[in-house]
């Protein structure tokens, strides 16, 4: 991704084809996406960041909504394919509670699908998060073949793991820093204290 040069200068304008436009704004977009938040996802931020011009931006996408979805989009599959890893993890490994948590918690941290996932909740539609229905069932799938050995019975407890897991990968996505300065604690101290918790839903 083309960046902003040193003095603020905005990066030279080229001529790119459509396809790399497109996915070089969608790069632009999610780096703002991570260092400011939803709100400095705009069309003028974007065109700042690659050198085009609002009006180029619009040709592109239409609107910045239309940019939004398709960062959402790309931000949504990358997400499904981290999960994925996750479950191929699980099916060849042994899957140590804490080598779980590490996976799951790198697919919401890594690439900043944390704060896609809260930008999509506090946006009421989410009909964005659909892809990522089968990659938790997949998790979760997986996870029972593992530990429960198919056990039908099993599966509720599963989808307990899989949403405890899920949920603090989240919250810590999203202010695991600040909290554990908070509180001294070290930078995986959310991981550990989750892979520890785990063995109790098998209990």
């Amino acid at each position: 991704m083309a960046s902003v040069s040193k003095g603020g200068e905005r990066p030279k304008r080229r001529r790119r084809g459509l396809e790399e436009a497109r996915q070089e704004a969608v790069a632009a977009a999610r780096q703002l996406l991570i260092a400011g938040g939803p709100s400095a996802v705009t069309l003028k931020n974007v065109g700042d960041a690659i050198g085009v011009t609002h009006a180029n931006l619009i040709h592109h996408f239409g609107s910045a909504a239309g940019l939004q979805s398709a960062l959402m989009g790309s931000m949504v599959r990358d997400l499904a394919q981290a999960l994925a890893a996750a479950v191929e993890h699980v099916r060849s490994d042994e899957a140590a509670p804490r080598a779980l948590v590490d996976q799951v918690f790198d697919a919401f941290d890594q690439g900043g699908a944390g704060r896609l996932a809260a930008w999509i909740a506090l946006s009421g539609d989410l009909s964005h998060l659909e892809p990522i229905r089968a990659a938790v069932q997949d998790l979760v799938d997986a996870i029972q073949e593992k530990a429960a050995g198919g056990n039908p019975e099993a599966r509720r407890r599963i989808t307990s793991v899989v949403m405890f897991i899920a949920l603090c990968a989240f919250g810590d996505a999203l202010i695991g820093g600040p909290l554990r300065d908070m509180l001294e604690r070290e930078d995986d101290a959310g991981r550990r204290i989750v892979a520890h918790l785990l063995p109790s839903f098998f209990e």
